[in-house]
């Protein structure tokens, strides 16, 4: 999996995030991502559930 994924950021025009945590559960991978630019940040779960879209 890669360290950085392209997502539009809904706090800046940035659209570059960087893996700052991952690790498994019993729900599958969580990754946590943050922007580089602003420091907003969120939860991905197996890339099927996200913190992103709630």
């Amino acid at each position: 999996m890669s360290l950085e994924m392209e997502y539009d950021c809904p706090e800046c025009d940035s659209s570059q995030f960087w893996k700052t945590a991952y690790m498994e559960i019993h729900l599958g991978k969580k990754t946590k991502w943050r922007c580089s630019d602003c420091g907003y940040g969120f939860i991905r779960i197996n890339g099927d559930i996200s913190t992103a879209d709630a």
